[in-house]
């Protein structure tokens, strides 16, 4: 069992904390020594699950561009090649890139040090094996290997540092070479004005190592020097501000198309030419016209706050399945992985916040793959005389959307947070017009009717806080706020919940 100590760096499939000083209130508690103990720990978890001694493995390391992110580097590295491992210091890496190693290079096993969007005196570490990324049980034992103070024994290892980001750049130009029917082979996006916002994180390569070099125009792209301080915007496709800036570089640069990152790279997000946001359900609808094609009748795998007519897009006018799973990037994978074990084709698991995994790679969720097969498309569409908005033209979009938090105040929240989730349930289905939804795997979605709303509303638990989120859409101007006073109706008389 992990005391308070160590529990705390336990985020879902990750591990995070405070690494750098510089925001009131929050000590460094990812210090050199815990550091060690988790990369130690890391160690003894791979050798039981590839079942290799330490001296026997082969361990990339790489890192986003925290300020951070070397010292953590080179505690991790240190560590790791005094068991006797040999290991690669990948240095300034995409945290896709990483697991691409243990394809690549054979690597038994990679670990980025990224904390992904969050602000810059956060770090942590995630860990890939062949297999994948690993699990909230993997965390958990690493965790409790690193309280315990385990470590492997001690050997000689070797530490080579490779520029791996090269060889990754080079594998998504080749992609671009095949799958454009271009007439200069070596340069298919000849012609083509594409812009990149990497948010000052590891994504600034894409313009440079993958887009200019096939002939792309990328001028008018910002943000691309890696700066751990992040000075312009969080580098997340979720964040209203970031948006902004990419769809502002498109506009004032004229360009065909705009991409940008988040710090680590394994998300991402799109602009079309006319400065309009291809993010959330627009992505996943995206998404899922390239995932389906030449695979008919395929399950799109999605998180659960999709909108209705996401779900009318992809079954009625693509033809696919749509199944809506629980939040947490990991959650949608495993679920994929799991129906494709079962014999039925899931080609796409995404997350509304940019995760897209595409069975085609690995499930990986790459936010410059993504990326790499809409530039594709959008250069397969100008042969056609087509755009890629057009894909988009039968998606149809809330009219209007929400998202509220509700706090929860007792300390049991898990446990708190589900009884109220029980307990509206059951207040739903003895209410007039409420529908709940029969496919819902989260907490619990209901829809309305026109006359009471014209939407929906989906209540759940947060994966990690004492947190419960509502998402509302409405098709009809002013049905969110119908809907919503439903909703804090029940909220309001339930103990344990601040509603403000």
């Amino acid at each position: 069992m992990l005391n308070e100590t160590y529990k705390i760096f336990k985020s879902g499939t990750d591990i995070r904390g405070v690494a750098s000083e510089g925001v009131a209130g929050e000590p460094v508690n990812l210090t050199d020594d815990v550091i060690a103990r988790m990369a130690a720990g890391f160690v003894l978890w791979a050798e039981q699950k590839v079942g290799k001694t330490a001296s026997e493995l082969t361990i990339s390391v790489g890192r986003d561009c925290r300020i951070s992110g070397e010292r953590i580097a080179n505690t991790v590295i240190k560590t790791i090649a005094a068991a006797g491992a040999k290991v690669y210091d990948c240095g300034l890496s995409s945290t896709p890139s990483m697991f691409m190693t243990t394809v690549d290079f054979g690597c038994d096993a990679a670990v980025q040090i990224t904390a992904s969007h969050h602000p810059f005196n956060r770090n942590g570490l995630k860990f890939f094996t062949r297999g994948g990324g690993l699990d909230g049980v993997d965390i958990e034992a690493i965790l409790e290997h690193a309280q315990a103070d385990d470590k492997p024994a001690q050997g000689e290892g070797t530490v080579e540092k490779v520029n791996y980001m090269e060889h990754y750049s080079a594998h998504l130009r080749d992609i671009i070479c095949r799958e454009v029917n271009a007439d200069d082979y070596n340069h298919p996006l000849s012609g083509f004005h594409i812009v990149v916002d990497a948010g000052n994180g590891a994504g600034g390569f894409y313009a440079s190592k993958v887009l200019e070099p096939l002939g792309a125009d990328t001028s008018g792209s910002v943000y691309l020097d890696p700066d751990g301080m992040f000075p312009n915007h969080i580098p997340n496709p979720e964040n209203e501000a970031a948006m902004q800036s990419i769809c502002n570089a498109v506009l004032s640069s004229k360009a065909d198309l705009g991409v940008i990152f988040d710090t680590d790279v394994d998300r991402g997000g799109a602009v079309d030419s006319s400065g309009s946001e291809i993010n959330r359900n627009r992505l996943v609808a995206l998404a899922s016209c390239l995932a389906l094609e030449g695979n008919p009748g395929a399950t799109v795998v999605t998180d659960s706050i999709t909108s209705t007519g996401l779900n009318e897009f992809i079954e009625q006018h693509l033809g696919g399945k749509h199944y809506r799973y629980r939040r947490g990037y990991k959650n949608v994978i495993n679920k994929a992985l799991e129906l494709t074990e079962q014999g039925i084709n899931a080609p796409l698991a995404i997350e509304t916040s940019g995760h897209a995994a595409m069975k085609e790679n690995y499930y990986l969720d790459d936010g410059a793959y993504l990326c790499t097969k809409i530039i594709i498309k959008l250069a397969q569409l100008r042969r056609e005389g087509k755009t890629l908005e057009s894909l988009l033209s039968d998606l149809k979009e809330p009219v209007e959307a929400c998202e509220m938090r509700f706090k929860i105040t007792d300390s049991d929240f898990r446990t708190t947070g589900e009884r109220v989730i029980s307990e509206l349930e059951a207040y739903a289905e003895q209410q007039d017009g409420w529908h709940i939804a029969p496919d819902n795997r989260e907490g619990i979605r209901v829809s309305f009717d026109k006359n009471d709303g014209d939407g929906w509303f989906l209540l759940r638990l947060s994966v990690h806080d004492p947190i419960l989120p509502l998402n509302i859409e409405s098709d009809s101007e002013g049905g969110v706020a119908i809907i919503r006073e439903k909703v804090l109706d029940f909220l309001k008389k339930q103990d344990g919940v601040e509603v403000k």
